[in-house]
């Protein structure tokens, strides 16, 4: 073959190459594309992995499937999807745990949340409410605060494990505060909630879907919620700034990222499909105590970003370590 028809090969070649790269970006998803949910089935986590990916398979006429990757709190599923390609077939449900809080509670952590991934979408939001026995003496949050500063560690206060968001929003609130609280760790929610609905506990703060269903049949007594407004499902419990604590309008949340170097016109489609989707979620997040968010594209770096500063710093500030 000549110099001209080695030209011509070379450039038919790269006109092929170059529609059938653009058929890639256009046609996706061409398969089906995996949703890491980084703990095992039930809770927050989940329910966004399931009920986006069940969205989007009948949006997209592609299966999106759940895969369960527990370990280490949220880490071996966030690492497994930071290493996988960044073609757009492998996502993972991110949210305070895996993209701020392990940063801080581990000293080698496989994965660098700032630098692997690229939020897709944020879409759930949720607080937490501050609960305590039904006869704890203190009438008020003030009242609570007060007791806890004239005698140090007099009030107890239930934690769900080292590096949980229960333990995490309890330090947010003893700094906010002022006080300090005798800490008593437990191996989850439901032992904490075991030992405070028998009185063998003061207080202990839960999502507002774990923990609302304790006060809405009189077994506990709502406190105060950390969230930025009252929730529709106890509309007579208190935020923590109108319970007289401010700085504490924490909402927790969850969204969908992708591995660093995913196409930007993949993340757009699924941006796009995503939001599409939220209408439809927006009722069944409700139901689970939590509430359907809709953060605009150009926010989420700012925001993801502003989040990991926060937590860490906190973090790094009590001493909690999980190595």
């Amino acid at each position: 073959m000549n110099r001209i028809g080695r030209s011509l090969a070379w450039l038919a070649a790269l006109f092929v190459g170059g529609i059938a790269a653009a058929h890639a970006q256009t046609g996706y998803p061409d398969r089906p594309v995996k949703i890491i949910v980084p703990i095992g089935p039930g809770g927050s986590y989940d329910l966004v992995g399931r009920q986006l990916a069940d969205a989007l398979s009948k949006r997209m006429g592609q299966a999106f499937v759940v895969e369960n990757k527990p370990g280490a709190g949220t880490v071996v599923g966030t690492q497994a999807a930071s290493q996988s390609e960044p073609d757009g077939y492998t996502l993972v449900v991110g949210g305070l745990s895996n993209m701020a809080f392990n940063s801080a509670l581990y000293s080698k952590l496989g994965y660098d949340p700032r630098k692997d991934f690229v939020p897709v979408a944020l879409i759930y939001k949720f607080g937490y409410v501050m609960v305590g026995r039904k006869d704890l003496p203190q009438a008020s949050l003030q009242d609570i605060v007060a007791a806890a500063k004239a005698k140090p560690g007099s009030i107890s206060v239930a934690t769900a494990g080292v590096g949980t968001g229960q333990q995490l929003v309890a330090a947010a609130f003893m700094k906010a505060a002022g006080v300090k609280f005798l800490e008593v760790p437990y191996k989850g929610s439901p032992p904490a909630f075991t030992d405070l609905l028998a009185g063998r506990i003061d207080l202990f703060f839960d999502s507002i879907a774990a923990g609302l269903p304790y006060v809405q049949s009189g077994q506990a007594r709502g406190v105060a919620l950390l969230s930025s407004k009252r929730s529709p499902l106890a509309s007579d419990v208190p935020t923590m700034s109108e319970a007289g604590v401010s700085g504490l309008d924490v909402d927790s949340w969850l969204g969908i990222f992708a591995p660093a170097k995913t196409p930007p016109e993949t993340i757009a489609k699924l941006r796009r499909e995503i939001r599409a989707s939220l209408p439809e979620l927006k009722e069944r997040f409700e139901r689970s105590g939590g509430e359907a968010w809709d953060l605009p594209d150009d926010k989420l770096d700012a925001f993801v970003a502003s989040e990991y500063e926060t937590w860490t710093k906190l973090i790094r500030e009590a001493g909690i370590k999980l190595d």
